[in-house]
């Protein structure tokens, strides 16, 4: 998808979320219109959540109860929360979508498996009167809201920590691998342009995949084949577009004796305990806390007729809807430098968490107690 990303002030603060301009269909024509059967419900609304997968573990350790929290604090603990997760089959996505109409949900947070396919999915939601938040991927369709983080900036955040990594070896001659993500996920394609944009010219960029459905098993195939086809010892680096697939990445390096640098997303658990071991170079770190926060936000005011006037500090346009007012996330780089300021000041783990068994000398060397 070509998404057109127009930043309309600074990035959103992790502390700062309130409340802003919705859009049905044309972003700029719907929503916030104060309508009076939304009004006349106060904390009494209906929110729906639909999530893409269970492989990756923020969904449902992160996502899924940081947006039911939020949502209920939000409506004094008045609103009805109905959640579904299509374990990346789309086809189930929309069978949830119709599920959440035939619910009569106000609203529906949702995330998309196929940004493309689920877009007559959207059309129906919204003849019914739903609005549609799109939550971490930008859905196709006619949606009110967006919120995720600059997605181009993960990659870039990427592609430079992978530099830093590679150190002396960040010159043209070094070949390094890319496996990106899903090019069912619109975020993917984004990812994927931003760490271009920083790895391009400045090293080789050997072989690339695109993986299908975010598999680790995938990822661990396509690494397989990109050590024979290059070579064990011509390969300086890998970019992995995220940890689950970092984590196949790596066991395809172990088993051709090959420690090089490697990227991920998401700051899973298994995936810090890797950067610790010194496996991993580094994951992109995300507040979803914030992304969840404003989320929930947009989508408790949406229900409720309001309009959406200071979270909404961007603008984001997909294939079919234009101007749609969004969040978007800062990111960080998450290094054995940050570990303490990021997962485990923001809550996400403990130290004795990372710092199991067999990773308690890793985090002695480090410093991590």
């Amino acid at each position: 998808m070509n998404t057109r990303m127009r930043r309309a002030a600074v990035a959103v603060a992790a502390g700062a979320m309130a409340i802003s301009l919705a859009a049905c269909g044309s972003a700029e024509e719907a929503g916030g219109d104060n309508d009076s059967t939304a009004t006349a419900k106060g904390d009494n609304i209906k929110v729906g959540l639909l999530l893409p997968e269970n492989k990756t573990a923020r969904y449902e350790k992160f996502d899924r109860p940081l947006i039911e929290k939020k949502v209920k604090e939000l409506t004094n603990d008045k609103a009805e929360f109905l959640y579904n997760n299509a374990k990346q089959d789309a086809n189930l996505q929309a069978q949830q979508v119709d599920t959440m109409i035939t619910n009569k949900v106000d609203v529906l947070i949702l995330d998309a498996v196929d940004a493309k396919a689920i877009k007559n999915s959207v059309q129906k939601a919204v003849d019914q009167g739903i609005k549609v938040v799109a939550y971490d991927r930008l859905a196709e369709g006619p949606i009110s809201a967006y919120t995720s983080f600059d997605n181009e900036e993960v990659g870039r955040t990427q592609g430079e920590a992978l530099l830093k990594g590679l150190g002396d070896k960040a010159t043209k001659s070094s070949k390094i691998v890319m496996i990106n993500g899903s090019v069912t996920d619109p975020n993917a394609a984004q990812f994927k342009k931003g760490a271009h944009s920083v790895l391009d010219g400045k090293v080789t960029i050997a072989k690339e995949y695109d993986t299908k459905e975010w598999s680790p098993d995938n990822a661990n195939a396509e690494m397989e084949a990109a050590i024979s086809a290059v070579g064990a010892k011509n390969i300086a680096g890998v970019y992995s577009a995220n940890d689950g697939m970092a984590g196949g990445i790596i066991t395809a390096l172990k088993a051709a004796d090959l420690t090089v640098p490697v990227t991920g997303q998401d700051a899973e658990l298994a995936a810090v305990q890797r950067i610790v071991a010194g496996e991993q170079y580094m994951s992109v770190f995300k507040s979803y806390p914030s992304e969840a926060n404003a989320v929930a936000e947009m989508a408790v005011a949406l229900a409720k007729g309001e309009k959406l006037d200071s979270i909404a500090k961007d603008k984001v346009s997909s294939d079919s809807a234009k101007d749609v007012p969004s969040a978007l996330i800062p990111v960080v780089s998450l290094t054995t430098d940050n570990i303490n300021d990021t997962v485990i000041k923001e809550g996400f783990y403990t130290v004795p968490e990372i710092c199991t068994a067999k990773y308690k000398s890793a985090c002695d060397k480090i410093g991590l107690k």
